[in-house]
């Protein structure tokens, strides 16, 4: 797969399109000559395998190439547990879900054996420290940490990779999540609700719904699922008997992936726009997580990382209880179909975790080259075709000043954390001054990060983002 070369890339809760979406008759799955796709829209970074991909008609047209005659039925959920269940009916054919729900997939799949066993085939989008996930808490709360949730009601989907990470990060801060804190299991968009209404203290989950809530204004991050840097990604399942029978139809599926995948690379605006218009999700957020730098990768090769986090991740999810038999991972991992799709150069691909849509091009303000993902930005200009590519934090306080004086709309602004590198919303971050520090001015997307710096650093404070760009 050769990647396009890139050049600067860039609710009330917003009424989201809950429940399943259904196009065409499901009934008999792929043996009627439909095929059956289970996907969640808006769990953004699965897009190249479910929305994103599903608008653009990438699968339809390699179908189409295929001869015959054969009709896809999208189906939509907002979690992973009902595709699961779906495929454990065989009524759907191939999936997409995170790294948690993969794992009870594949668990479940074993335990019931024969035509429901199914395969972990490729990768959509994944972060190596786990930035997917968060745990956001309402703006006026007090919590600063973790610790702070003790005896209070955390809104989760059990089972989740948000779920998960919230138990494995409060274990690190002392809490027992089966004791210190009431976990309740709900939807996200019940659990969004929950935290607004103040019957819930946090809200614990994945991509897109922290960063949907922090920029609605409805939400700050309490806690970074980046601090705990452990890989979280998503990816596609299929039914292992499916794809025997079908190889063709699974081929084209992860060639049409590739397709998307290099789609959002190459025109990472309009695939967020295109999402966003899809599920209702504001754009800013999707161009967030899919953007340039954003803080999901999209690769579809299954990388060692990924795998080897994996297999960490079953006695964990065991002792929760949510599986009861441990998954044989060995014989779930197939990551033959995709090398066939990639082609030759999959090891090299597989074996690099680098960002394909890195944020590149020259600073104007600052007048610099832009080429250290782990300080690059962005500042999205309301009625531009494109973002504007900021060299660092600093020199991001100064494109924003500049086009404020300009009278220039400002739609988002984009910069990595400074200690974790996760891209947040700079304007939602916590900003620390350092008269010190070469960059004096430093960005930190929870309270506790800021605090932590703030800490080590003699004559460093909290400041308030519209001061450091004042000041910048």
């Amino acid at each position: 797969m050769r990647r396009p070369v890139r050049r600067p890339l860039a609710l009330a809760l917003v009424p989201l399109l809950a429940g399943c979406t259904v196009a065409g008759n499901a009934s008999g799955g792929g043996g009627s000559g439909q095929i059956v796709v289970g996907y969640q829209s808006k769990t953004i970074n699965t897009v190249t395998a479910g929305t994103l991909l599903r608008s653009l008609g990438y699968f339809e047209k390699r179908l189409k190439d295929l001869g015959g005659k054969h009709s896809v039925v999208w189906r939509d959920y907002d979690t992973g547990a009902p595709i699961t269940a779906q495929m454990l009916a065989g009524k759907i054919d191939i999936g997409s879900m995170g790294d948690y729900p993969l794992l009870i997939n594949g668990s479940r799949a074993q335990a019931q054996g024969g035509d429901a066993e199914t395969e972990w085939v490729s990768v959509t989008g994944y972060n190596l420290r786990g930035s997917l996930n968060g745990v956001v808490v309402a703006p006026g709360s007090k919590a600063k940490t973790l610790r702070d949730l003790k005896g209070g009601t955390v809104s989760a989907s059990v089972g989740s990779a948000g779920h998960g990470t919230f138990v494995q990060a409060a274990r690190k801060y002392g809490l027992d999540p089966a004791k210190d804190v009431k976990v309740e299991n709900q939807q996200p968009t019940v659990g969004a609700s929950a935290l607004q209404a103040g019957s819930a203290d946090a809200f614990a989950q994945f991509v897109a719904w922290p960063g949907l809530l922090v920029n609605k204004g409805q939400a700050r991050l309490l806690y970074d699922g980046g601090d705990l840097d452990v890989p979280t990604f998503h990816g596609v399942v299929v039914r292992k008997g499916y794809a025997k029978e079908k190889p063709e139809i699974l081929q084209a599926f992860l060639q049409a992936q590739i397709d998307a995948t290099n789609y959002l690379h190459a025109h990472p605006l309009q695939a967020a726009e295109s999402v966003a218009a899809t599920t209702g999700l504001p754009v800013e957020t999707v161009y967030l997580y899919n953007g340039a730098g954003g803080v999901a990768t999209f690769d579809p090769t299954i990388k060692k990382e990924l795998r080897d986090a994996f297999v960490q991740d079953v006695p964990f999810l065991k002792s929760l209880g949510v599986i009861q038999t441990p998954l044989k991972v060995d014989p779930f991992v197939n990551d033959a179909y995709i090398r066939k799709a990639v082609g030759p150069s999959y090891d090299q691909e597989a074996g690099s975790t680098a960002n394909p849509a890195a944020i590149t091009g020259t600073d104007a303000v600052c007048n610099k080259k832009v080429d250290d993902p782990k300080t690059a930005g962005e500042v999205w200009v309301k009625g531009e075709p494109a973002t504007r590519p900021a060299a660092d934090a600093v020199c991001l306080l100064k494109n924003v000043k500049a086009l404020q004086s300009e009278g220039k709309q400002i739609r988002a602004v984009y910069i990595p954390d400074t200690a974790a590198g996760t891209r947040w919303f700079a304007d939602k971050d916590v900003w620390v001054e350092d008269p010190s520090a070469k960059g004096r001015f430093k960005p930190f997307a929870t309270p506790e990060g800021a605090q932590k710096y703030v800490a080590a650093h003699s004559g460093a404070k909290v400041v308030p983002y519209a001061e450091a760009v004042r000041r910048a």
